[in-house]
């Protein structure tokens, strides 16, 4: 059974930039409520779960993807704080740092590993996508709705609804992950 040190473990330098205490556990909590609903027992299963199931993840695992999307967005949010005179808005880094490090949670849900050891979309995964099922396990976890929306909005779930800022930091860091590896797998991606 994968626990809060697990969890607590993988994503340490994260989860530390949380400034919150409350909200680091509950962040901890949801990890460890998607892993027990998704059926994820070890922390070895948890480094074999490809981050998606739509093209070749080249060995990118989830977790991976996680903090790569989670440094991604603070990477963006920090350049923008070092390089504008003003900031036109303010960057809640508690909300960016969680949101990051929630914004997939759901495909614990999403994706199963079959007997022959590969992985499919789940039965969960066909009722609802990861941002539904990740922004319920965060809801039960307590945390605050403007946390919820990094994880509901994040995808194609979010195109043309209202976003706090650090959905938006998120969803690029998101896809500036993910379109390369499409673009590889289709030969579109020079190298």
């Amino acid at each position: 059974m994968i626990r809060e040190e697990d969890v607590s473990k993988l994503f340490g330098p994260q989860l530390e930039m949380i400034g919150n205490p409350e909200i680091r556990d509950k962040v901890v909590t949801t990890w460890v409520l998607g892993c027990r609903k998704g059926g994820w027992e070890d922390v070895d299963e948890l480094l074999d779960i490809p981050f998606t199931l739509l093209t070749d993840t080249y060995g990118i695992n989830l977790v991976e993807h996680t903090i790569a999307v989670t440094e991604g967005a603070i990477g963006l949010a920090l350049a923008q704080k070092e390089t504008y005179g003003s900031m036109p808005y303010e960057v809640d880094m508690d909300r960016l740092v969680a949101g990051g490090i929630l914004h997939d949670v759901g495909k614990l849900l999403e994706i199963e590993k079959l007997p022959d050891g590969t992985y499919a979309k789940s039965r969960s995964g066909k009722l609802m996508r990861h941002p539904i099922s990740g922004s319920l396990l965060a809801a039960e976890a307590g945390l605050p709705d403007d946390y919820i929306n990094t994880i509901a909005c994040h995808a194609k779930e979010g195109e043309g609804r209202p976003k706090v800022l650090e959905t938006v930091l998120i969803h690029q860091a998101d896809f500036a992950t993910f379109d390369p590896l499409v673009m590889k797998k289709k030969d579109m991606l020079i190298e």
